[in-house]
C-alpha cells in the first residue's frame, strides 16, 4: 500500500494526488492550486503567516525606534543647553539719527526669511530690539549699596514688550523731552529691592567722556511668565539681580534693567556710550532631525558666517551686521554623540536578524521535509522544476504578503517617524527571504543531482569564516572602534555575530563527537532510553549523518550578542557609578556654604545613618600659599581630615589613594616617627606641586593668615573632596593641624560611601542644620548623578533597543529549537510506536524525547556563553563607552560573569521550558497517530 503525499502538518495531501504537474486535475480540469494548497493545509499557512507578520514587523519597527530615539535625544540635548544656545543672536550698531522701530521690524523680516529650508524659528517667535552698549552707575545715595558698590542700571527698548508684562503702575514710557530725564518703566520687583516708585528720578555720576544724565521711573511692569523664552539672555529686566565685582575679595552689588519707548532709542547710546541692536532668533528644536543634522549644520554654518551673512548685509544694508550662535558647537558634539553610540546600539538588531534569517531556513528546511514526497510526485507526472518553484512563490505570497503589509503598517502607525527609506528597506528585506526561503530549497531538492556536500568544500568555508572572523577582531583591536566622524561600525557589528557563527561550526563537529561518547558510555549501563536518546542527539534526521547546524547558530547567536550586550550596559552602569563618586567625591556628600562649617551634630547624625561604611569630614581651603617652591609662592588647596578615614576614602572612589601611616609622623621622620613640638607637619603633596617643591620645609599660608611649617611625605593623584587631579594641592592630618590652627577642626563637608538613603540624609540635614542657616547645606549623591547621567535620551534609547533585540532574539532561537524538534517528529514518533509495542512506557519516552532534544540546546547555551566572553575579551579593549556612560571614561570593556551567564541561563531555562512543553503536547498525540497509521516507512 502506497502513503500519500503529506502537507506540511502531516495531513493526507489530496490536492496533490489529484494534480498533475501544469496543475490540472484527473479529469483535464483546471485545479485552483494556491487555494487548493491553503485548504488542505490552513494550519501551515497561518503558521507562515504569523511568522512573516513577526519578522517583518521587528524589521519595520526596528529602524523606526532607532530614527525616533535618535531625534529625541538630539532634541534633548539641545533643549537642556537652554533657548539662548540654541538661538540665532544677530547684532549691529545702532543707526544715529535713523533709528526707527519699522527699520528694526524691516531686519527682523530679512533675517526670518533666510530660514525655514532646514530650520526653522521657534513657534515663540524672534525677540529684538536695541540696548545700551554699557550699564550706568546709579549716583542716588538712598538706594541699596551692599559691600558699599552701588548698583547699575541698564536701558533697552524692546519690541513687543507689552505682549509679555503687565503694567502694574503708572504708564508705559514715551515722549520726553531729549534734555531731560529719560523716561522707563522697571519691573515691580526690581523697584522694591531698589526701594523705588512711580516718579523717581534715578541719577548718574559723571565720568570719563560720558555727561550725567538721569532716568525718571514712569511706570512698573510685571512679567506674565518669568520663565518665557522672551526673556532669555536679556540684562535682568525681569527683577534685580545681585552680582559681584571681580577680584579678591568679590564686592556685591546690584543691577536691574528699565526699558524705554520707541521715542527713547536715539538716547541709548547717550546712557550706555554707544547702542546696539539686536535680533535673536530661537530655532525650532522640535523640528530637527537626526538623520539631516550634517544639512542643517551647513546651513546654520552658512547662516552664520558664510554666503547667507553676506546675502544679509546687502539686503539690510547694514555691513557691520554680525550673526552668532553655538548651534555649529553644539551640532558637532551631538553627531559626535551618534556616532559613537551608533556601532554599541546595532549590536542588538544585528543579532536578531542573524537569528531570524537561520529560523526562515530552518522552517524552509521542515517545509521542504515534510512535501519531499508530494514535489518529487509533481516532478514525476511531468513538471517542471521552474514551474512547480513558480507555483510554490505563487503559494507563499498569498501568505507573506498580506502579512508583510499588515505588518509594515502596523509599525507605521505605532512608531510614527517621517522617514521611511530604512524602513521599507528592512521590511522589503525580510519580506523576500520569507517568501523565498521555501522555493529555493525546493528548487535545490528538485535539481537533477543532489548530494552532500564534500567534505573538503566544507571544510574550506568553515576556514573561509574563520578566516573573515580573525580579520575583524584583528582590525577592531588594532584601530579601536570606529574612526571619529564615521558612525557606524561595521566590523564591530559583525565580529560578535562572526565569532558565534565560528562557535557554532565549531560546536557543530564537537558536538557529535562528545554526545556520541556519552552515548557509549550510556550503552555500557542498564537502561535503554540513555542510549537511544543521546544516539539519535549524535546524528541528524533523515538519514543525515551529523546533527544540523542552524539550530546551534541561532542559540549561539542570540547568547553571544544578549551576553555581549549585557556586558556593556552592565559597564555602562558600572561607568556611570564611577563617574557620579568622583564627581560626588563617595557615596554621599553634604557641604556648607562657603565660609562656613558644618555643625558636630550634623556630622555625627549623618554618620550613625544607615548604611554608612565609612564616613570622614573635610576642612578646605581654596585660598592658600605654599612658599618656598621652586616659583617662590604656589597657590594650592589645602585639604585636612583625619588620615585613616580619608585615606579609606580616596581608595574607595578611587581618587588619590595613599598609605594613611604617611601622615601619622613627622615630615622627614618616616612613617609612624613620633614628632617634635617644633617639627614640621607631614603633607601629601599632588604631583604638579611636587614638580616644584624640590624638598625639604615650607610654609603653608591659609587665607585666615595663619601659617603652618610642612613637609612632604608624599605624593597623591588628586582628591575625593575635588573634582579631576590637577591643580596644586596639600593634605594635613587633621589632630596636629587642629592643635595649631583650632578652625581647621571645624569640617565644612563630610564624605560617606555605603548605601545611604538620600532622602533620610536630607532629612537628618534639615532636621541638624541652625535656623538662621536653614536650606544653605547641600546634599549630592552618586545615586542621584549617577541617574541624572543615564537621563540622557540617547543612553535610554540604547538600552531600550538592545534589550528589545534580546527579547526578540530570544523568542526566535526558542522558535528554532521548536522547528528542529518538530523537523524530527515523525522519526521520534515511528521509533516511539515500534518501542511501544515492545513494552515502553509513557514516562520513558518522554525521558527519551528530553535526552534527545537537550544536549544540543545545552550545548549551544553553554557555548553561546563562552563566545561572548571571548567576544567580550577580543573585542572590549577597543571599545569607548563614554557616549553611553555620559561623561569621559577609559577605553576598554572588563569581562563580568554575570550579565554573560544570566543571558546564557535565562536562555537555556526557556530552551528546557520549551522541550519540556513540546514533548508533553506533542509528543503522545504523534505517538498515539503513528499507532493508529501504523508504520509505514
Amino acid at each position: 500500500m502506497t502513503r500519500p503525499a503529506q502537507t506540511p502538518d502531516g495531513s493526507p495531501d489530496h490536492a496533490s494526488a489529484a494534480t498533475t504537474g501544469d496543475g490540472r486535475g484527473a479529469g483535464g480540469r483546471s485545479a485552483p492550486w494556491v487555494r487548493t494548497r491553503l485548504r488542505s493545509a490552513p494550519s501551515s499557512a497561518v503558521l507562515a503567516a504569523a511568522l512573516a507578520f513577526v519578522a517583518v514587523l521587528l524589521a519595520a519597527a526596528l529602524p523606526r525606534a532607532v530614527d525616533r530615539g535618535a531625534d529625541q535625544a538630539l532634541r534633548s540635548f539641545l533643549d537642556v543647553r537652554g533657548p539662548a544656545s540654541t538661538s540665532l543672536l544677530a547684532t549691529s550698531e545702532a543707526r544715529y539719527g535713523k533709528q526707527s522701530v519699522d527699520e528694526l521690524d524691516s531686519v527682523r523680516d530679512a533675517l526670518v526669511a533666510r530660514t525655514g529650508v532646514g530650520f526653522a524659528v521657534a513657534p515663540a517667535g524672534p525677540v529684538h530690539g536695541s540696548q545700551a552698549v554699557k550699564a550706568r552707575d546709579l549716583a542716588n545715595p538712598e538706594l541699596p549699596h551692599p559691600d558699599g558698590v552701588p548698583p547699575k542700571l541698564d536701558l533697552l527698548y524692546l519690541r513687543e514688550a507689552g505682549a509679555h508684562t503687565e503694567l502694574v503702575a503708572g504708564r508705559w514710557p514715551g515722549g520726553g523731552s531729549p534734555d531731560g530725564p529719560v523716561p522707563v518703566a522697571l519691573s515691580q520687583q526690581a523697584a522694591q529691592t531698589l526701594g523705588v516708585r512711580v516718579g523717581t528720578v534715578l541719577e548718574t555720576f559723571a565720568g570719563g567722556f560720558s555727561t550725567p544724565i538721569s532716568a525718571e521711573v514712569v511706570g512698573l511692569y510685571r512679567a506674565t511668565d518669568e520663565a518665557d523664552v522672551y526673556w532669555t539672555g536679556l540684562p535682568c529686566l525681569t527683577r534685580a539681580c545681585q552680582k559681584n565685582t571681580p577680584g579678591i575679595p568679590p564686592l556685591r552689588f546690584w543691577q536691574t534693567a528699565a526699558l524705554v519707548g520707541p521715542e527713547g532709542l536715539g538716547r541709548l547710546g547717550e546712557w550706555g556710550e554707544g547702542a546696539e541692536d539686536f535680533w535673536r532668533l530661537p530655532v525650532d528644536t522640535g523640528r530637527l532631525r537626526a538623520d539631516r543634522l550634517p544639512d542643517v549644520a551647513a546651513e546654520i554654518a552658512a547662516y552664520v558666517s558664510g554666503p547667507t551673512t553676506s546675502d544679509l548685509r546687502r539686503a539690510t544694508l547694514r555691513g557691520d551686521l554680525r550673526v552668532t550662535s553655538r548651534l555649529p558647537e553644539l551640532f558637532k558634539q551631538a553627531q559626535a554623540r551618534q556616532q559613537a553610540a551608533a556601532p554599541l546600539a546595532a549590536i542588538g538588531p544585528a543579532g536578531v536578524a542573524g537569528v531570524a534569517a537561520v529560523v526562515f531556513c530552518l522552517a524552509a528546511a521542515l517545509t521542504a521535509d515534510r512535501r519531499e514526497s508530494e514535489l518529487r510526485l509533481l516532478l514525476a507526472r511531468g513538471g517542471s522544476p521552474g514551474g512547480i518553484v513558480g507555483r510554490l512563490l505563487g503559494e507563499g505570497a498569498v501568505t507573506v504578503l498580506p502579512a508583510a503589509v499588515l505588518a509594515t503598517g502596523l509599525a507605521t502607525w505605532l512608531l510614527p517617524t517621517p522617514r521611511w527609506t530604512a524602513t521599507l528597506l528592512a521590511a522589503g528585506a525580510v519580506t523576500l527571504l520569507a517568501l523565498l526561503a521555501f522555493p529555493v530549497r525546493a528548487a535545490a531538492l528538485l535539481s537533477a543531482r543532489r548530494r552532500e556536500p564534500a567534505p573538503r568544500r566544507r571544510l574550506v568555508a568553515e576556514l573561509l569564516v574563520v578566516a573573515a572572523t580573525a580579520a575583524a577582531v584583528f582590525e577592531v583591536r588594532s584601530r579601536g572602534v570606529a574612526p571619529a566622524g564615521e558612525g557606524l561600525d561595521p566590523l564591530l557589528v559583525a565580529a560578535p555575530l562572526l565569532l558565534a557563527l565560528c562557535g557554532g561550526l565549531v560546536l557543530a563537529r564537537l558536538q557529535p563527537v562528545l554526545v556520541g561518547a556519552l552515548a557509549r558510555m550510556a550503552g555500557r549501563r542498564a537502561g535503554l532510553v540513555g542510549f537511544l536518546g543521546l544516539a539519535r542527539a549524535a546524528r541528524g534526521t533523515g538519514g543525515r549523518a551529523r546533527p544540523s547546524v542552524l539550530p546551534l547558530i541561532a542559540l549561539l547567536l542570540a547568547v553571544t550578542t544578549g551576553g555581549f550586550g549585557s556586558t556593556v550596559l552592565d559597564a555602562v552602569d558600572a561607568g556611570r557609578l564611577r563617574v557620579a563618586r568622583l564627581t560626588v567625591g563617595g557615596d554621599v556628600q553634604v557641604s556648607a556654604p562657603y565660609g562656613g562649617a558644618l555643625p558636630p551634630e550634623m556630622v555625627r547624625a549623618a554618620a550613625a545613618l544607615a548604611g554608612v561604611r565609612t564616613s570622614v569630614g573635610v576642612w578646605t581651603d581654596d585660598q592658600a600659599f605654599v612658599f618656598g617652591t621652586d616659583q617662590g609662592s604656589t597657590q594650592v588647596t589645602v585639604i585636612v581630615a583625619e588620615p585613616a578615614a580619608y585615606a579609606e576614602l580616596a581608595r574607595t572612589v578611587g581618587r588619590g589613594p595613599f598609605d594613611a601611616a604617611l601622615l601619622s609622623g613627622a615630615a622627614g621622620g618616616g612613617a609612624g616617627a613620633p614628632a617634635s613640638a617644633d617639627a614640621p607637619l607631614p603633607a601629601l603633596f599632588s604631583s604638579g606641586l611636587a614638580k616644584v617643591a624640590s624638598g625639604g620645609t615650607y610654609r603653608l599660608s591659609l587665607s585666615g593668615g595663619d601659617e603652618l611649617r610642612i613637609g612632604s611625605v608624599g605624593v597623591v593623584e588628586g582628591t575625593p573632596a575635588r573634582g579631576g587631579t590637577g591643580g596644586a594641592l596639600v593634605v594635613l592630618p587633621a589632630g596636629p593641624t587642629t592643635a595649631l590652627v583650632p578652625r581647621t577642626g571645624k569640617p565644612d563637608r563630610w564624605f560617606a560611601t555605603g548605601e545611604v538613603d538620600g532622602a533620610r540624609l536630607r532629612e537628618t540635614v534639615r532636621a541638624t542644620a541652625p535656623a538662621a542657616a536653614a536650606g544653605q547645606f547641600t546634599v549630592r549623591t552618586s545615586a542621584a548623578t549617577a541617574a541624572e547621567l543615564g537621563s540622557d535620551p540617547l543612553q535610554r534609547s540604547a538600552g531600550r533597543l538592545f534589550w528589545a533585540s534580546v527579547a526578540g532574539a530570544a523568542g526566535f532561537a526558542l522558535l528554532a529549537v521548536l522547528l528542529t524538534l518538530v523537523r524530527a517528529a515523525p522519526e521520534r514518533a515511528a521509533l516511539l510506536a515500534r518501542l511501544r509495542t515492545m513494552g515502553l512506557r509513557p514516562r520513558d519516552g518522554f525521558r527519551l524525547i528530553l535526552t534527545e532534544a537537550l544536549p544540543q540546546a545545552l550545548a549551544a547555551t553553554l557555548g553561546g556563553a563562552l563566545v561572548a566572553a571571548a567576544a567580550v575579551a577580543l573585542l572590549g579593549p577597543a571599545m569607548d563607552l563614554s557616549a553611553l556612560v555620559g561623561s569621559t571614561v577609559p577605553t576598554g570593556l572588563r569581562l563580568t560573569a554575570l550579565p554573560v551567564l544570566a543571558q546564557a541561563l535565562g536562555l537555556a531555562v526557556l530552551v528546557t521550558l520549551a522541550v519540556l512543553a513540546e514533548a508533553a503536547i506533542s509528543g503522545r498525540r504523534q505517538i498515539t497517530t503513528e499507532l493508529r497509521a501504523g508504520d509505514q516507512r
